[in-house]
């Protein structure tokens, strides 16, 4: 039996009802370019090999990537789960075929910095369904002004529409985790919808707005703005970053980035 690593973040899905619940919500079809990130001990992906005619896993750890070499050998070419042993972080996801579909369960030790690399290859993918830590979730899909809300809020919105799916209690776990999950859908925004001009820019100005957010936007943004920016942009500069929604944000970016031209 193979013991969680906690370096890995390991938490095994074993809840049934749980796994049929998430497969039901991906609704893969044959020909679908698949991706599961950290297959684990195969909850997901015995159930989604089942309906592909192929399935990649990008996994890190070695005594799972042996176990998976053992149970479906890599010498030939019909194997149909195809292996990429590595760091998810590090993974370059160009080099699969798109459209991509993204599933996983992903270690809530570094979830953010997963979902910002996945992010990078938004024009790659159709869709990614993902476990991850409950207040992750919450955060993702925030609205303004309330207490979620956040960075992580603002920089997946403008590229994703989102949405919460499932809840998934500790002890659908092996170990189970001290927190609760949720699964949470991610469909990357055409990109006529999108409407930051320069990302950099405005991951910048979101990262600066939301540094100090007890602050108001006139001293987190000081750097770039005055108090004549704001009255034309029409941003009340005595707000908090909270308030400020997505599309008003690519404002600000827009708005600074238009000005260095």
């Amino acid at each position: 039996m193979h013991k969680a690593k906690k370096k890995f973040g390991q938490n095994f899905l074993v809840d049934e009802q749980v796994v049929t619940d998430i497969v039901n919500a991906i609704r893969p079809e044959p020909t679908d370019n698949m991706v599961e990130i950290g297959p684990g001990l195969g909850a997901l992906t015995r159930p989604l090999l089942k309906r592909l005619n192929h399935l990649h896993v990008v996994e890190i750890d070695r005594d799972i990537i042996a176990r998976l070499q053992n149970d479906y050998p890599q010498d030939n070419q019909k194997s149909k789960l195809i292996i990429h042993a590595g760091d998810a972080l590090e993974f370059n996801l160009a080099t699969l075929p798109a459209p991509l579909r993204i599933v996983g369960n992903l270690p809530y030790n570094i979830s953010s910095p997963l979902l910002f690399h996945f992010a990078a290859y938004a024009e790659y993918i159709k869709d990614m369904h993902f476990m991850l830590q409950n207040e992750v979730v919450e955060r993702m899909v925030a609205e303004p002004s309330t207490p979620e809300y956040g960075r992580l809020s603002v920089m997946l919105q403008y590229r994703f529409y989102m949405e919460k799916l499932l809840d998934v209690p500790p002890e659908s776990f092996r170990p189970a985790p001290k927190v609760d999950s949720a699964i949470v859908r991610m469909i990357p925004l055409p990109a006529s919808e999108i409407i930051v001009r320069n990302e950099k820019l405005f991951a910048a100005v979101v990262r600066t707005a939301f540094g100090q957010r007890r602050k108001t936007l006139r001293n987190t943004l000081r750097g770039y703005l005055n108090e004549a920016d704001f009255e034309k942009l029409g941003i009340d500069a005595q707000l908090r970053a909270e308030n400020l929604g997505m599309e008003e944000f690519a404002k600000v970016a827009n708005y600074l980035d238009e000005r260095a031209e």
